[in-house]
This record gives C-alpha cells, structure tokens and sequence, in this order.
C-alpha cells in the first residue's frame, strides 16, 4: 500500500480528502538525488524547499479559474531514499517508481533534484505512452556523451534519452550553453532547438506567429517536459547551480506551457536542478508556482 504525506509535508498542503493516494490522479514524487554538480551544490534540497514554498501558493488559480486539487486529487509521496545507490542503481529506483505510477494511471510530477533523474522518468513514460515527444526547458543542450568521466552526469542526460528516444522527437527552449559537439549532434539528428538569443532576436516571429507557436508544431500528440529551473533568466532565478544570462521569464514560459497543452496532451512532467539559497524565498516559490501552473494547464 503507498502512503502519501500529510497536509503540513505534501504539496500545496492539502487536506487528505484530497491527497490521498488511492483516489488521487495527480503524484507528486521528491527525487533528491544530487551526485554530479558541476557548480553550485545543493539540489539535493531542492524537492523539499518546493514543497515548502508550495504552501504558499494559493489553491485557486486565477488564471484557470479552477482548483485543481478538488477536481484531481494530488497525492504527495515520501521522497525516494537512495541509501548508497548512484548513476545506474539510482536511475533505476526512479523508473521503478515512475512506471510504477504511470501504469496505475497516475500523473506523475516529478521533483529533483539534479537533471540526470529525468532520462529515467522519461524512459518510464516512453514505454507506456506511445508518439512520445520531450518538450526541454533548460539553458543546457545536455547532450555531452560523457561528463567529469560519467555518462549520468547531469550534463549528458538528453544523450542518454537520444538513446531510446528518436532525437527527432526532441524539442529545446532557452538553450544558450553548449559544447561544439552539442551543436553538431543537434545538426546533425535533427533535434528541433530553440536558441534563447534567436528566440530575443524574433527569428521564429511571422505574420501571427510566435515562436511558441514554431514549438508546438514540433510536438507529436502526447508530450513529456522535462523543466531545467536554469531555463529561466538568473534575475529572477538565481537559486541554481549553472545558471545562464539570457534566460527566459514567467510570461514566455507560461504563455508556450498554455499552447503546448491547449493544442497537444502532456502526460507528465519534471522540474530539477532547484538549489535553494538561505534567506531567498522567491525562487523557492516561483519553482513551485510553476509546477501548479503546469498542472492547471495540462490537466
């Protein structure tokens, strides 16, 4: 039997009529794995401080007009414990537990944690969602084959979902870091990346169209997100281990998050690489913030 947190440690602090797990739809799984930072340190912590921070996010959502917890239920679980597991005995606790919850028919919102957990809950959700697009918010390409000699590192986590997944069925937003090799590899199979300087220049702007629409277009029926919280701009997101100038703001992401569900059925999501800083509540809270938003959209 899975148990799910109470009201004063699960998201949003829902009451348990409607964070129960049995008649929740909606999971919400705390990954706090960290073991191949390259940086900043810290986003070990960054599932819990969304869980705190969410606590202040208000249940109505004045954009949807809704209350999603009422419609859905969200159930919370115990963060994952990874005692001495790391890179390919961690990776795979997690896709245990993600298909676990997406063949019980759970939507699974998945908390990290540094990035390289996501290739495991993407690989989970690919094996049971056929027509499987990723949808990647990050400054990084990550998609070193290798990095600081690991092939799990956080920095080689798209390469290892090109691995199972056509890389044409990946699509990059806010990218504005990357290796030589990065560059060629998304020439040369055809990954769809959307630049964050091309994005500012209006290169994807046409006669009523905006670069999200550019995006949506590349998507096939059912997407996954993957969410860097280093997509964002550092001013409003300092709280992040490799953070990049040029990054993206609340209302871009939010405005492509709103078409991509509109037009196409996101089947999960992940928001990783949070660092929470001491005394900075803010980016704790736009963290949590946006993974209401995702779920008011998707759902």
């Amino acid at each position: 039997m899975v148990k799910a947190l109470d009201i004063k440690r699960n998201f949003l602090g829902i009451e348990k009529q409607y964070s129960a797990f049995e008649t929740s739809k909606v999971v919400v799984l705390p990954v706090p794995y960290e073991h191949t930072v390259s940086y900043g340190t810290g986003t070990k912590n960054g599932p819990d401080a969304i869980l705190k921070a969410s606590r202040q996010v208000e249940f109505f959502d004045e954009e949807t007009k809704r209350e999603i917890y009422k419609e859905y239920g969200i159930a919370t679980l115990a963060p994952l414990n990874f005692e001495k597991k790391k890179d390919e005995a961690a990776l795979q606790l997690i896709y245990d537990t993600v298909f676990e919850m997406v063949e019980r028919q759970k939507f699974v919102v998945t908390l990290g944690g540094e990035h390289s957990i996501s290739s495991s809950v993407i690989a989970a959700h690919a094996k049971l969602y056929s027509n499987l697009s990723v949808l990647q918010f990050d400054a990084h390409s990550d998609l070193r084959t290798e990095y600081l000699g690991n092939k799990y590192s956080h920095a080689s986590v798209m390469a290892r979902v090109c691995e199972f997944l056509d890389p044409r069925q990946l699509v990059q937003v806010g990218i504005r870091a990357q290796c030589k090799e990065e560059a060629e590899f998304i020439r040369d199979h055809g990954i769809h990346t959307f630049y964050a300087h091309e994005i500012r220049r209006g290169h994807y702007t046409k006669v009523l169209k905006y670069w999200d629409d550019f995006v949506v277009e590349k998507l096939s029926e059912n997407v996954y997100i993957t969410f860097d919280i280093d997509a964002f701009d550092p001013s409003i997101m300092p709280a992040t281990g490799t953070p990049e100038p040029n990054g993206l703001f609340w209302y871009e992401v939010t405005q492509c998050l709103r078409k991509v569900a509109r037009k196409r059925h996101i089947v999960g999501f992940d928001v990783v690489e949070l660092a929470p800083m001491k005394g900075l509540h803010h980016a704790d809270v736009t963290a949590a913030k946006l993974v209401s938003k995702i779920l008011n959209y998707a759902l």
